[in-house]
C-alpha cells in the first residue's frame, strides 16, 4: 500500500508517536461537517457527528468509524494508544470515564495525524433544509437516520447577515431556526427526509411549536428545486386529505442563506444524553 508523504512534524508524531503542543493544531475548534481520514494512508476515521470541545486542547471525538482504529494500551498500563487501524499511524489516546459526553469516551487525537474532507467537497451528497420549531429537536430526529451524514442547526429565511442568537432571539431579523441536512440520496430519499419532518413535529400550530413560541419557530421546507416542492406539496396534500390544517411554508432556498449557529447549539441532544421536550414521532404516512 502506498502512503503519503509526510513532513517532518507529521513523521514526529505519526511515524515516531510523539505530541503536538495543546492548543496547536489546525482541528482543535474546528467544527465543519464532515470526515476525518488518516493523514499517512487516507483511511476514514472520525465522523465529524462526534466530534466535542473537550477543553484539553486537542481534537476530541466520543466515537469512531466502525474497525478504523485500534487501541494499544502503554507499556507502563498508563495510558491506551489510539493508531489508525490500516496503517498503525499514531493517533494519540484514548480516554474513558471522564463523563464529558454521554458515550464517556475521549479520543484525544493529534490533528497533525489528520486530513479533513468536508461534505461540501463529496459530490455524491444533497442538502435538505427543515425548520420545525427549535432546532435542537429537529436537529436530533435526523441525526438517527440512516443515510443522513450530518445534520447543522442554523438560521435560514431572514433579512440580516450572520444573525446570532441573542438576535433570532429577539423576533426580528426574519430568520427560522433551521437544520441544514447532508444525506446520501443513495442511501435515503428526500421524500423520507420530509415524512421525518412532517412525523416529528407539529405542522399545524402556527405560532412557533410546542411551548416555544414567536416567528423563529415556525414551521417551514426550504426547497431547492422544483422537484423538491412538488414532493413537499404531495405530502402536504396528503396530509390535509387526513383532515390536517398545515401551516408549513415552502420557501425557495436558493433565496435564503443558511448560516450555521454557534457551537454550543451543535448536537445539543447527544452530547447531553437527553430528548428532545417538543419533537415526539407521531406516524402520519
Amino acid at each position: 500500500m502506498k502512503y503519503n508523504d509526510l513532513n517532518s512534524e507529521e513523521t514526529r508524531v505519526i511515524e515516531n508517536k510523539g505530541t503536538e503542543m495543546a492548543f496547536s493544531g489546525k482541528y482543535d475548534g474546528f467544527y465543519q461537517a464532515g470526515v476525518y481520514n488518516c493523514r499517512k494512508c487516507n483511511t476514514p476515521l472520525f465522523n465529524s457527528n462526534d466530534k466535542f470541545d473537550s477543553g484539553s486542547g486537542w481534537p476530541s471525538f466520543d466515537d469512531t468509524i466502525t474497525g478504523a482504529v485500534k487501541e494499544i494500551p502503554d507499556a507502563d498500563g498508563r495510558r491506551v494508544e489510539i493508531v489508525c487501524a490500516t496503517c498503525d499511524g499514531h493517533l494519540g489516546h484514548v480516554f474513558k470515564g471522564e463523563q464529558l459526553t454521554p458515550k464517556n469516551t475521549r479520543h484525544c487525537v493529534n490533528s497533525v495525524s489528520l486530513e479533513f474532507q468536508s461534505n461540501e467537497s463529496n459530490s455524491k451528497y444533497k442538502k435538505a433544509y427543515f425548520a420545525s420549531g427549535c432546532f435542537w429537536g429537529t436537529e436530533y430526529w435526523f441525526t438517527k437516520q440512516e443515510g443522513v451524514k450530518n445534520a447543522s442547526s442554523g438560521y435560514m429565511g431572514g433579512h440580516t447577515i450572520d444573525p446570532t442568537y441573542p438576535e433570532i432571539c429577539q423576533k426580528n431579523t426574519g430568520h427560522l431556526e433551521t437544520v441544514e441536512v447532508t444525506y446520501d440520496p443513495t442511501l435515503i430519499s428526500f421524500e423520507t427526509l420530509t415524512k421525518l419532518f412532517f412525523e416529528t413535529h407539529n405542522p399545524e400550530q402556527m405560532n412557533g411549536q410546542g411551548p416555544d413560541i414567536g416567528p423563529q419557530y415556525l414551521s417551514a421546507v426550504f426547497t431547492n428545486d422544483m422537484e423538491e416542492e412538488e414532493t413537499v406539496q404531495i405530502l402536504i396534500n396528503k396530509l390535509e386529505d387526513k383532515g390536517m390544517n398545515i401551516a408549513t411554508m415552502i420557501k425557495d432556498a436558493n433565496e435564503h442563506k443558511f448560516y450555521i449557529a454557534e457551537y454550543e447549539h451543535q448536537h445539543y441532544y447527544k452530547l447531553r444524553g437527553s430528548t428532545p421536550y417538543c419533537h415526539t414521532y407521531t406516524k402520519r404516512f
